[in-house]
């Protein structure tokens, strides 16, 4: 079996494998401060939950963004799995082709990731929207290549921002309104940051779409909160969660045929 780690800001998403088959998946909050005791005894107690001995890992691979938990989490798999995880953009290179341009930056590796298994999944061109702390768009040719993409707030972030620097407006729960008119604070926040949302993420979709040439691109999204989104509007067509955890898997066997 492998073990795949997304670490994002907010939270680390653990997907174990059999082949292609996703066992089960569970999320632990992304927090520097643990120590690799206590994530490897998290790890222990959901590889109970799913039927699964730590000796039936054979491999574990990591994509992160957080730098800051690396040490405690690699210490944490070599200490309760037996195994030297292999981290994608050092010991796992995603090979996803750029369009040439004037900078050297890569592309960070959960967008890579899940750009990889979008292409090998859905076919190119398309577009990968995934909805986190921050929501980014990428754009891939018809050919596989990397054409650019975008970074914005997640709506979380915005509405804690929003809190945070007001004094009297209420921290809200993030639904969607029937109406973009409320007579309540709750609502008119509701309305001014989800329907908000929802309304930029069409007009990002739309613009990247002429800039890539018009013609059918299919709009892929994964992330918390994708699915919210995706009901709300046509322009994305599917809605895929374990997006990223399928790219980890997809580069490791790829990797490791070769």
């Amino acid at each position: 079996m492998l073990l795949v780690i997304d670490v994002g800001n907010t939270n680390m998403v653990l997907g174990i494998f059999e082949g292609a088959e996703l066992k089960g998946s569970f999320r632990l909050m992304t927090d520097a401060n643990r120590t690799s005791d206590e994530v490897g005894l998290l790890m222990c107690q959901y590889f109970q939950r799913f039927g699964v001995a730590l000796d039936q890992v054979e491999d574990v691979v990591i994509g992160s963004v957080v730098p800051q938990v690396m040490h405690t989490l690699s210490n944490a798999v070599r200490k309760y799995l037996g195994k030297v995880p292999l981290v994608i953009d050092e010991d796992l290179d995603p090979r996803l082709p750029y369009i040439p341009c004037d900078s050297d930056e890569r592309l960070g590796p959960d967008r890579a990731v899940a750009d990889i298994a979008a292409i090998e999944k859905y076919g190119a061109p398309l577009i990968v929207l995934d909805f986190g702390t921050a929501t980014t768009l990428d754009a891939v040719s018809a050919d596989g290549v990397y054409l650019g993409g975008c970074i914005t707030a997640g709506v979380r972030v915005s509405i804690d921002g929003l809190f945070q620097k007001t004094a009297l407006l209420p921290r809200v729960e993030l639904v969607k309104p029937d109406t973009v008119l409320s007579t309540t604070a709750v609502g008119q926040i509701q309305a001014g940051a989800v329907m908000g949302y929802i309304g930029a993420m069409e007009y990002l979709i739309r613009q990247a779409k002429a800039e890539m040439g018009g013609g059918e691109v299919k709009v892929i999204a994964t992330g918390g909160l994708a699915r919210m989104v995706a009901d709300n509007t046509d322009l994305i067509d599917v809605v895929d969660p374990q997006l990223v955890l399928d790219g980890l898997r997809i580069i490791y066997y790829r990797e490791k045929k070769k």
